[in-house]
């Protein structure tokens, strides 16, 4: 059997099916055999395991070159086969009804799985084969249906999807709410509150059935609910009719009456439940028509829970990580405020797609002496949790060392020996900007990161300027170098992270050289030529984008100048 397959559930599933089924390995030894075909075969189960289908079915050896077509080809036969087995008979040949199915895990094959019916009663039997094979496929192709990304909704929603329509006429999948994030509103005493995640109905079900509570919804189940008993119980609880005339199946009459309306006649609650911890349940519901849930369904549905519940505990941890980083970065990326009334300063963070985790992008803007300030923008490398607090790392020694009055190039070099010396494994790009308002000039430093661009008032083009850049921060290496650039008023320094600018299958220096194109008219929007920068280089970014623009603000006219000593 699989290895994802445990045999105490493959033992529930198919003990009791009145067909008689086996599974061979890939030397066609038997692994597997349940009662009714001990029977058919008159031999115990101990008498198979471990032998090989000709070994113990002499009289039927001529079957094995079948079998191993089906393992060779993967293509499954269903053949009316006759001879004789151990079992008590006359001497006449019996006569069986048998399918052989080729079985998988992560793309290797392992065995087969053999299901016999003697024929007689052959109607009955058939459709008990054809229930026990789709409760097997079902499980089979789980695992390539479920938990194709990280992102817990995504994961909830393809569970309720996999289950609409071959198991159920309407599937909910119903999660305990995150532990970051904003806090949710209490419920009322005795009450359970759950975020429903996906909802699927079969055919028109699906519309009708969203007045349940939409998908990012909270749902209040009572204290004697179904959902509520099977996490409770830690056991699927079956909701039949008996429990809604008792108002066990929802909080409300109205969800009961509407319920009864659509046809709704049982549902299946099975709790979600991974590495001991619950996450939330799976409700199987199925309507008018369609058959009760039998005892099988019941292991099928734990079985596919527990399978399902892996997968969105993977996606749960990776959505913790990802909320405490961006909590983190977010608070690390609030808006700096203007290091003095004439300068001013616009700056954006955009994250990227959701399914990747949060980058070390940042920036910040500290005032000096003499009306001069420092701008510096850097990029931690790697992503996630580690990342942001390297960030923050990183971001806390430039405020001390700014505080020093240094150079660029020199605050780089003290950094650098900072942060090998504090053990910190993650380097980090920066580029620093000294811009002196009164001397028109700006000195800029980089360690490793993309140079700046700078956009004179009213020009037709921006200056890429190519600054001598030194190794990354926290290599230990120094040897960096400050570059003067002419900034007078009204000139806008654009300094921006990879993000922006990086694409697969591009050189960098193409893709940095086409922010020459960015311009700006005089006394133009620092924040509208943010919105046009992002909107035109940042919609196919792979990455997060941190982008500052500043200038100085150009002096008023002298009739305007306030007088000096003037109240």
């Amino acid at each position: 059997m699989p290895s994802s397959f445990d045999p105490a559930t493959v033992a529930a599933l198919l003990d009791g099916n009145p067909a008689g089924v086996a599974v061979l390995d890939a030397n066609l030894r038997y692994t597997y055999v349940n009662p009714a075909l001990e029977r058919l075969n008159g031999l115990r189960a101990g008498s198979h395991l471990g032998r090989t289908f000709s070994e113990v079915l002499p009289e039927l050896r001529g079957q094995a070159a079948v079998l191993r077509g089906v393992l060779r080809d993967g293509r499954p036969r269903e053949q009316t086969i006759s001879g004789r087995t151990w079992a008590a008979a006359s001497s006449d040949p019996r006569f069986w009804r048998a399918t052989y199915h080729r079985l998988e895990t992560g793309g290797d094959v392992c065995g087969l799985m053999v299901i016999v019916v003697e024929i007689s009663d052959v109607a009955r039997q058939r459709a008990e084969l054809e229930e026990a094979r789709g409760h097997v496929t079902l499980l089979s192709t789980a695992a390539v249906k479920i938990g194709t990304t990280l992102d817990m909704d995504t994961t909830c929603r393809e569970l309720a999807e996999f289950v609409v329509p071959p198991f159920a006429d309407v599937a909910a999948v119903d999660v305990f709410p995150p532990e970051v994030g904003h806090p949710v509103r209490r419920a009322e005493p005795g009450v359970l509150r759950l975020r429903r995640a996906a909802l699927r109905g079969r055919g028109p079900l699906d519309e009708q059935v969203q007045r349940f509570g939409h998908p990012g919804e909270y749902v209040d189940f009572a204290a004697d609910s179904a959902v509520t008993r099977c996490l409770a119980e830690n056991e699927p609880v079956l909701d039949d009719w008996e429990d809604h005339r008792r108002g066990r199946s929802a909080f409300t009459s109205e969800r009961i009456t509407a319920s009864q309306a659509l046809g709704l006649r049982e549902a299946l609650a099975v709790p979600l439940i991974a590495r001991g911890r619950q996450l939330g349940t799976l409700t199987l519901v199925r309507a008018e028509g369609s058959p009760a849930f039998s005892d099988q369904d019941v292991v099928v549905a734990r079985e596919l829970a527990g399978r399902a519940a892996v997968d969105l505990d993977h996606a749960r941890r990776y959505d913790r990580e990802h909320s405490i980083a961006r909590e983190l970065q977010g608070s690390l990326l609030s808006e700096p405020r203007g290091p003095h009334p004439h300068v001013e300063i616009a700056t954006r963070y955009l994250p990227a797609e959701r399914g990747a985790l949060v980058g070390g992008d940042w920036f910040d803007v500290v005032p000096l002496q003499d009306g001069r300030h420092l701008k510096a923008m850097g990029d931690v490398m790697g992503h996630g949790v580690e990342a942001a607090v390297a960030m923050s790392h990183y971001r806390s020694l430039l405020r001390l060392l700014a505080a020093e009055d240094l150079p660029p190039h020199q605050i780089l070099e003290r950094l650098d020996t900072m942060v090998e010396r504090s053990g910190l494994d993650r380097a980090a790009t920066c580029l620093l900007a000294v811009v002196d308002r009164f001397g028109g000039v700006c000195e800029v430093a980089s360690a490793g990161h993309l140079p700046p661009v700078f956009i004179d008032p009213g020009a037709s083009r921006a200056h890429v300027v190519p600054v001598e850049s030194g190794p990354p921060l926290g290599t230990g290496f120094g040897g960096y170098r400050t570059t003067s650039v002419p900034c007078g008023p009204g000139t806008v320094l654009f300094m921006y992270t990879d993000g922006l600018v990086e694409r697969r299958g591009e050189d960098i220096d193409v893709s940095v050289a086409r922010l020459a194109s960015l311009t700006l008219p005089s006394g133009g929007s620092l924040e509208e030529l943010l919105d046009r920068v992002l909107d035109r280089f940042g919609g196919d970014a792979e990455d997060d984008i941190a982008v500052l623009a500043s200038r100085i603000r150009e002096d008023p006219p002298v009739a305007q100048r306030r007088p000096v000593g003037s109240a």
